[in-house]
């Protein structure tokens, strides 16, 4: 029986998206890269942990959830989350942005400096542009003052972000639009904090990076992982999470998520898709695609 290797997640590097696996390894991916792995026959996906710990309980969790933790350690990794707004002493600065993911789906976030464009890369985000750079507690103000203002959320459920990407504009001047205007905005609103400097719109573009620009549209998504099954396709591209791969009857998206928690096995040969594969949401050219169709 072939090696199992147990998946970290997708990490965005200089060089593009790569699979990181337990121990450290990466693999790196490339448009036109066959990605080809199955799941252990009669495994069970258990709980990653929180914060670099094993799960004590080695618990079972759910093949549809992208988080893969328990109860217990989904508590204990939000609990010690910037997101979940309960560290105030970081000493770090921190950058408030705008992330854009498609036309009106825009969102405001913040990212310690010191990752850079990391974040919004692991969003998914088409684009983006720095508002402003402070302390932790002064971008977090700034954050709820411009969700307010401007009406922009601070989440974007993945499934709305999927379903656009193949329509998105042409032009990355298009692209850059919306961000540009409600920066304008941002910058133009009182009761900003002091101690947060206000940056210039400078919209970068990630359709390159992602290799989005002309990508055939999605026709479904991996619902699950299950023992026993196996995934095989073309990488066509890669956003956020997220792999397009050319597999049988279409492009089908797997959010690497759904790997952490199992152990997978190289595909020695061809075995197609044969794990639960549902219509993508909003995808009118996805209409019929069933469950198992793949």
């Amino acid at each position: 029986m072939a090696q199992a290797w147990r998946c970290s997640g997708l990490r965005w590097a200089g060089g593009g998206p790569e699979l990181e696996w337990d121990g450290g390894r990466r693999s790196a991916l490339t448009w036109g890269k066959r990605v080809a792995f199955g799941v252990a026959d009669g495994g069970v996906r258990t709980c990653v942990g929180a914060r670099g710990h094993a799960c004590p309980m080695r618990a079972t969790v759910s093949g549809r959830s992208t988080g893969a933790r328990c109860e217990e350690c989904a508590r204990l990794d939000r609990a010690h989350s910037v997101a979940a707004d309960t560290i105030a002493d970081d000493p770090r600065p921190y950058h408030v942005y705008l992330a854009w993911f498609g036309p009106g789906m825009v969102k405001v976030g913040i990212t310690a400096e010191e990752r850079g464009s990391a974040r919004l890369l692991e969003q998914g985000a088409v684009c983006f542009s720095w508002l402003g750079l402070g302390p932790l507690m002064a971008a977090r103000r700034s954050e709820e003052l411009l969700r307010a203002a401007l009406q922009v959320p601070d989440r974007v459920p993945y499934g709305e972000k999927r379903a656009v990407r193949s329509r998105l504009p042409a032009s990355a001047e298009e692209r850059a639009a919306e961000v540009e205007a409600l920066h304008g905005r941002a910058v133009g609103l009182a009761g900003w904090p002091e101690s947060l400097a206000r940056e210039p719109c400078h919209v970068v573009d990630h359709a390159g990076v992602f290799g989005l620009e002309g990508v055939p549209a999605a026709v479904g998504e991996v619902a699950e992982l299950v023992a026993g099954g196996w995934v095989s396709g073309e990488l066509v591209a890669a956003a956020g999470p997220d792999l397009h791969l050319a597999a049988g009857r279409g492009v089908v998206v797997l959010d690497t998520r759904l790997m952490t928690g199992w152990d997978v096995v190289p595909a020695a040969e061809e075995h197609g898709l044969t794990v639960p594969v549902r219509e993508l949401r909003g995808s009118r050219e996805a209409a019929g695609v069933q469950d198992g169709l793949f």
